[in-house]
């Protein structure tokens, strides 16, 4: 049976040390994040690179001659449309490298001015580029000190997806006036117009999605959440969207969603989770508790993401669910799901819920909490209990401290190696 056991917890950590990868949770880091919580990492939309260089055109593709021996060979292209014309002058570049090495300010003045760029001029790029006369591209260049663009590699892309980018509010717009724009577009036929609104999302902070609550399509959503087409990685999106403009009627999709059976990691399922606690409450948290939390043959990716949706509510229910209700559903899961005991006592410091100090001495050193992990985890409570004391000092310790002091001297003596180690790292967070 303990083969079994110790089978089972190397399968998780293998599964936990990806999602602490892909979604960035440990001890020290906190549970409120800034950009979207249940989707993918951030990262530059078309509309952010457009912004952040300084020229930008659509081109055609020309023609392009090969490499030889002696060249890379390159490729030419006709400007069409300009989407961002450079300065008057490269002051701006040089302001934008003045502290380039080593914090050294630049003395290097500008030499020129940038070429004005015009329909119908020629650009040609070292590196040969196969095309057909008509391909169309966009090229994004910046300054240099001396006024030449230094373009980057050409972008293919069509007309749709060209008015798509340039039609977008800038980056510098509020989100709840710009992010209405994306919506329209999150199942576009096209998929690379389609990804880049589902990044604007991905990267928007949460309290801009709520924003949008009146205007998100709710029937849409139900639909996108029910059908096995839709794409794993916009789950979880979908999902809060739902739970932030959903009905009763949404709330029963979503469940059928949750309860599904599956031995597959579900990308995204743990945001479909977030938005029905976000609809249901305490009736959607008994739920979660019933059928990802209480049994032990469910899958540990169903249960970590019952644990983040659990986590989201905390940092962002606004009360939807109390704290104190959230407390008891993770006490649960450390009771249910040893594997996932060492995560679970961080969420529960973080949550400040220092009545667990008597049971997680009972638990130390016991059957399956009988490893390093949790064992250090144990003792990183009790030293974050030490440290929550009212800002400002006072007279009488809480209770809670004194308590904590009296669980640590006793660890101490039980594993001071142990003990020691978990001192000195805690200290650095």
């Amino acid at each position: 049976m303990s083969g079994v056991r110790w089978l089972t917890r190397g399968v998780s950590r293998v599964f936990l040390s990806l999602a602490l990868l892909l979604g960035g949770l440990g001890w020290a880091s906190s549970t409120g994040v800034v950009a979207c919580p249940f989707c993918a990492a951030p990262s530059l939309t078309l509309a952010e690179q457009l912004a952040k260089s300084d020229a930008g055109v659509l081109v055609q593709w020309v023609g392009a001659e090969k490499p030889t021996k002696e060249s890379i060979g390159s490729t030419t292209y006709a400007i069409v449309e300009i989407a961002r014309q450079p300065g008057k002058t490269a002051e701006a570049a040089v302001k934008k490298s003045k502290f380039d090495i080593e914090g050294a300010v630049s003395t290097e003045k500008p030499q020129g001015v940038p070429p004005k760029l015009e329909k119908g001029k020629k650009i040609t790029l070292e590196r040969f580029r196969e095309g057909k006369e008509g391909d169309l591209s966009l090229l994004l260049g910046s300054l240099t000190p001396s006024g030449v663009i230094e373009w980057g590699n050409p972008l293919e892309v069509t007309e749709a997806l060209y008015q798509y980018m340039i039609q977008a509010p800038s980056p510098e717009t509020a989100g709840e006036k710009r992010l209405p724009y994306f919506l329209k577009f999150l199942e576009a036929a096209d998929p690379t117009i389609a990804g880049d609104a589902y990044q604007e999302f991905a990267n928007a902070p949460y309290k801009d999605i709520t924003t949008l609550a009146e205007k998100l399509p709710r029937e849409k959503l139900r639909k996108w959440i029910a059908d096995p087409k839709t794409s794993a990685g916009r789950l979880g999106l979908y999902g809060l969207m739902l739970g932030l403009c959903g009905s009763a009627e949404d709330a029963a999709v979503m469940k059928a969603k949750i309860v599904e059976k599956s031995d597959d990691y579900r990308l995204g399922i743990d945001g479909v989770m977030g938005g029905y606690l976000l609809l249901t409450g305490d009736e959607g948290l008994e739920l979660l508790e019933e059928t990802k939390i209480n049994d032990p043959k469910v899958p540990f990716s169903e249960t970590y993401a019952a644990r983040q949706a659990i986590l989201f509510l905390n940092s962002y229910g606004a009360g939807k669910i109390p704290g104190e209700r959230l407390r008891v559903s993770l006490r649960k899961l450390l009771e249910k799901r040893p594997e996932m005991a060492d995560l679970t006592i961080g969420d529960l410091a973080r949550m400040k819920d220092w009545q667990l100090q008597g049971r997680l001495m009972e638990l130390y050193g016991e059957d399956a909490f009988n490893v390093p992990a949790v064992k250090r985890s144990i003792v990183r409570f009790m030293l974050a209990s030490i440290r929550d004391v009212p800002q400002g000092g006072g007279e009488k310790t809480p209770p809670h401290v004194e308590s904590a002091k009296q669980h640590l001297d006793t660890l101490r003596k039980r594993d001071p190696k142990l003990v020691a180690e978990a001192e000195k790292f805690f200290s650095l967070d």
